[in-house]
């Protein structure tokens, strides 16, 4: 029996890799957002603390101007985050509509593959039994012409 050999074996191996390829890329972006959305809540975190901090009686004047320019500083880099992460929002969406697009490109030239892998397994199978009836058929008629 042959094998089965599919033609467009190539570019399925090439639109495999350029899947692995944007499922990375997504992977990145991802990660990416991750990282900012951390940031925000650490400086969130940081910000509640500063400002109960900054209520407390020990503290003159000099220092709590102090507290309210870190705490400004803090509003101001919690708001620079929240740009940056709605840039990595939507890198993330533009990276996963490039990834679905070649996975969807990879599944179609895949699907013809297994539908070509089972036509070849059907005419294979087809084949062989016609060879396997013409055997036994044959010896039949050498039982029946020795006489048998």
């Amino acid at each position: 029996m042959k094998r089965f050999k599919f033609n467009l074996e190539k570019i399925l191996e090439l639109r495999k890799y350029r899947e692995r390829e944007t499922e990375i890329d997504l992977g990145r972006a991802v990660g990416a957002l991750s990282l900012i959305e951390k940031s925000i809540a650490a400086v969130a975190s940081e910000s509640y603390q500063a400002r109960e901090n900054r209520y407390s009686l020990q503290y003159s004047i000099k220092e709590l101007i102090t507290y309210d320019l870190y705490i400004t500083r803090l509003d101001k880099a919690r708001d620079k985050l929240l740009l940056d992460a709605a840039k990595a929002e939507q890198k993330v969406e533009e990276k996963r509509g490039i990834y679905l697009e070649a996975s969807r490109d990879r599944k179609v030239i895949d699907k013809i593959r297994e539908k070509r892998e089972i036509e070849y397994r059907r005419d294979v199978f087809s084949e062989e039994t016609k060879i396997l009836d013409d055997i036994a058929n044959g010896s039949k008629a050498r039982k029946m012409l020795n006489g048998e």
